[in-house]
């Protein structure tokens, strides 16, 4: 049963002080009874034990028999406790872990920072030609687009080179060259949430997806007419055969395009109807830094620039004299595609860039060491967790709900706070940058626009964690993660605790929504980031 318990500091500590016995993250329910003489008059109100006895039906539900799901709801106004279950048992967090890893990245870089990509040649150019090699050397930006390579080709050309007698060369050391987490699963990587890492990628498209290509298949007017096949942007990298054809008028759609691991082979099969819908796709690429170059080596030709030499990678010696480069938007703002839209490769680029700034190397060992010792700073303790990427694919992570409503409540006391929270999805918000995942949840309910929340999905296990305002205007911090179950994701069930909790009131039980709600998902029940429709 849930137990009355105290859940927030109080009064709120110093940003910078170390979790205490009263930290959410380092609690148990045995150690949070122990101090307590008596429940406090609140938590004994109708409305308190109603929501509790709502939140049990809805976790009893048969979809979730056999499975673990830990549930913790406090009150950011009382810093109680209004229910728990299995809270402190570590689970599969899946994308809930992007709460760490963003609030961690506010508190090494700050809001403020920029990623910087500059071109340099060897040595200074003479009457407009560099004599020797050029450099494209990246921080990481993860808004590096096409058009963004262009401008930069487009400023070397201003400044008067028109030749270079060497090579184009990559300089991605800013990180080191582990592309993926260990603990990522193989069958992931052609997926676009599983493209690899690099200090120098290439974003595809608004969403800012790096290390992927856009996939388009478009079918002839009639049957057996060549199916039209494109990736963009592409370089000379890539290598693409196209076996796909056109069907009869109606036939089922089985076209895909896939890429042989380790290469830029990318194979296209199966067929399209005649006259009907386009197929698109995101294909991550091998080895974004080579992406890079060849597409930057692409937009130096459009700009009258012209490469003697091969395109290849090399690091930029000191004193290289810089011709143009280029700032990233500030981390607040790129918070929003990441957060909005679960963004796995922004994620992992925040963690090597933390490493980065704090010991000098961008890897996943050193960044993941600075993510705990960055929540550690803001009151966070990871005893009872486990780090092993920073967007959650990996399924070797493990989180308690109590240590993700820690965050939650923790950033609060941070001066990055607003910008952190904006960056949350918001139930029911149309616009995509606003609603995100939860775009099309909840809506036309208690929760919609009031809910800010991180969803997560991994296959077997679905989380959602976030803020809610009651119905009497009390401000509530919530974390579910279910685990093991069996059926379908249980996002209804977790939309129907976020609904009841909006609702809430601690004078009266009446008004909830006692049965869960029906969720408008993709016919295959995907979550919209594994199904490409956020």
């Amino acid at each position: 049963m849930p137990t009355d318990r105290p859940l927030l500091r109080s009064p709120r500590p110093s940003p910078r002080r170390p979790a205490t016995a009263f930290t959410l993250s380092a609690l148990t329910a045995t150690a949070l009874l122990a101090p307590m003489a008596a429940p406090a008059a609140a938590d004994t109100a109708d409305g308190v034990e109603d929501l509790r006895k709502d939140i049990d039906a809805l976790l009893d539900d048969p979809a979730l028999e056999g499975a673990t799901s830990g549930v913790l709801v406090g009150s950011l106004d009382t810093g109680d406790v209004l229910y728990g279950r299995d809270d402190a048992v570590p689970l599969i967090p899946a994308s809930n872990t992007k709460l760490l890893t963003s609030a961690a990245a506010l508190d090494v870089l700050d809001t403020d920072h920029t990623f910087s990509t500059t071109v340099s040649a060897s040595e200074e150019p003479v009457g407009g030609v560099v004599i020797g090699d050029l450099y494209l050397t990246g921080t990481g930006d993860p808004s590096l687009t096409s058009d963004a390579f262009d401008r930069l080709a487009a400023d070397v050309a201003d400044s008067g080179v028109s030749e270079v007698t060497g090579d184009l060369l990559a300089d991605d050391t800013w990180f080191d060259s582990e592309r993926l987490p260990e603990d990522w699963e193989t069958e992931d990587e052609p997926y676009y949430y599983g493209a690899q890492i690099s200090a120098l990628t290439v974003a595809a498209n608004e969403d800012l997806d790096t290390g992927v290509v856009n996939v388009t298949a478009a079918p002839g007017e009639t049957e057996d007419e060549p199916v039209d096949v494109r990736l963009a942007p592409a370089g000379d990298n890539l290598d693409l055969t196209n076996n796909a054809s056109t069907g009869p008028p109606g036939s089922a759609s089985t076209v895909d395009v896939t890429r042989e691991l380790g290469t830029n082979r990318f194979t296209a099969a199966g067929s399209l109807p005649a006259g009907g819908e386009d197929f698109r796709t995101l294909r991550t690429v091998h080895e974004p830094t080579d992406h890079a170059a060849h597409l930057f080596a692409d937009s130096l030709e459009d700009n009258g620039v012209k490469v003697h030499g091969g395109v290849d990678r090399g690091t930029e010696p000191e004193g290289a004299e810089e011709l143009a480069g280029r700032e990233s938007a500030e981390l607040g703002d790129l918070l929003v595609p990441l957060m909005k839209l679960s963004n796995n490769g922004h994620a992992e680029i925040l963690v090597k860039s933390m490493g980065r700034e704090a010991a000098g190397e961008g890897g996943w060992k050193t960044g993941l060491a600075e993510v705990e010792a960055a929540l550690g700073r803001i009151g966070v303790d990871l005893e009872e967790g486990e780090l092993h990427d920073g967007s959650g694919l990996a399924r070797t992570n493990l989180l308690t709900a109590g240590t993700v409503t820690g965050v939650l409540e923790a950033v609060r006391g941070e001066p990055w706070a607003e910008v952190w929270t904006e960056s949350l999805p918001v139930a029911g918000a149309e616009d995509r940058m606003v609603g995100g995942t939860l775009s099309q949840r909840m809506r036309g309910t208690a929760a919609e626009g009031n809910v800010r929340a991180k969803t997560g999905t991994l296959s077997g296990v679905s989380a959602l964690s976030g803020y809610v305002t009651g119905a009497d205007g009390e401000e509530l911090v919530f974390a579910i993660i279910n685990n093991d179950y069996e059926s379908a994701a249980p996002r209804d069930l977790q939309d129907a605790i976020a609904v009841r909790l909006a609702e809430f009131s601690r004078d009266s039980g009446a008004g909830v929504q006692r049965e869960p709600l029906p969720l408008n998902a993709p016919d295959d029940g995907l979550e919209c980031t594994w199904a490409e429709t956020c």
